[in-house]
C-alpha cells in the first residue's frame, strides 16, 4: 500500500464538505492521545496562549515528583523517561518561545531535584544537550527576547 503525499492529501481534503471534514478530524483524534492533544492545543491556543506551557510544566512537574533520584541508576532512567515525555510534548507546538520555556523548565527541575548531584555522564549529557537545544532556539529569536532568556541560561550553565 502506497501512502499518498501530503500535497495529495491536502488536495483531497479541500474537496470534502465541512461536515465530512469535521468527521475525518474527529476520527483522526480517536487514533492516538497525541492527535487528541494536538487538536486540543490547536483549538485553544488562540484563546489562551500560555495554556500549552502551563499544562506541559504541570505534566513534567508531576513526573519529577514521582521520579526517584536517590541512586544514579534510577535518576538516569527517570530523567530519560521525563525527557521522552517532554520531547513528545514539544511536538505539539511550533511556537519557539513555548518550546524554550518547557526545555528550560526541564533543565531547572533536573538541577533542583538533585539529578545532577550524581555526576553521572548520562545525566550530565541529557542536561547539556537540552541546554544546547534551548540556546539554539534562543539564537533564532528576536534580540529583545534573546536578552530575556540570557539570565536563565547563565543560571543553568
Amino acid at each position: 500500500m502506497k501512502i499518498p503525499s501530503l500535497a495529495q492529501l491536502k488536495k483531497e481534503l479541500s474537496y470534502l464538505p465541512e461536515k465530512e471534514l469535521i468527521e475525518v478530524i474527529l476520527e483522526l483524534s480517536k487514533f492516538s492521545r497525541d492527535n487528541k492533544s494536538f487538536l486540543f492545543f490547536k483549538l485553544n491556543e488562540k484563546d489562551n496562549p500560555g495554556l500549552f506551557v502551563e499544562m506541559a510544566q504541570e505534566d513534567l512537574a508531576n513526573e519529577f515528583q514521582n521520579a526517584r533520584a536517590d541512586h544514579y541508576y534510577y535518576a538516569k532512567k527517570s530523567a530519560q523517561k521525563i525527557r521522552r515525555k517532554m520531547n513528545k510534548l514539544l511536538k505539539l507546538t511550533k511556537n519557539k518561545t513555548d518550546q524554550i520555556e518547557v526545555i528550560l523548565f526541564f533543565c531547572e527541575q533536573l538541577k533542583e531535584n538533585g539529578f545532577l548531584d550524581h555526576r553521572h555522564a548520562v545525566l550530565d549529557n541529557i542536561y547539556q544537550m537540552q541546554v544546547k537545544k534551548a540556546v539554539k532556539l534562543i539564537d533564532g529569536l528576536h534580540e529583545d527576547l534573546q536578552f530575556d532568556y540570557e539570565g536563565r541560561i547563565e543560571d543553568l550553565t
